[in-house]
């Protein structure tokens, strides 16, 4: 019974709709800033590059690109392996987050198109 009225609920009011919006994209960015900040000091420390290098190298790292500058200390290796593992993960998160509201009000408009159609046969 549940799961029936679940499916036919109506769409979120526009307002509402734009707030889970507005919310999805702050947190987004709040992961991005947290994430280019562990690659930022991670960088500046155990790799020893300037703060525009790092930036760079967390930047190309973080969305897939690879590496711009040479790594030649062991334990910045080390940093940027375990950079390289969590920034595959923490992109596809970023990105599911910020388009989840999104993804979320087209499938239900979609579900509830469907539900119409097959109503008026």
């Amino acid at each position: 019974m549940e799961k029936t009225r679940i499916k036919t609920k109506a769409l979120l009011p526009a307002r509402i709709y734009r707030l889970r919006v507005v919310k999805s994209s702050v947190f987004s960015l709040l992961l991005l800033v947290f994430s280019l900040g562990i690659g930022i000091v991670g960088y500046k420390h155990f790799c020893h590059f300037s703060w525009t290098d790092a930036l760079l190298n967390a930047s190309m790292i973080l969305t897939g690109m690879g590496p711009v500058n040479d790594i030649s200390t062991s334990e910045g290796k080390i940093f940027a392996s375990f950079y390289a593992l969590y920034s595959g993960i923490a992109f596809l998160t970023i990105f599911a987050v910020f388009f989840s509201p999104i993804f979320h009000n087209f499938l239900h408009r979609f579900h509830l198109d469907v539900e119409e159609n097959s109503s008026t046969d």
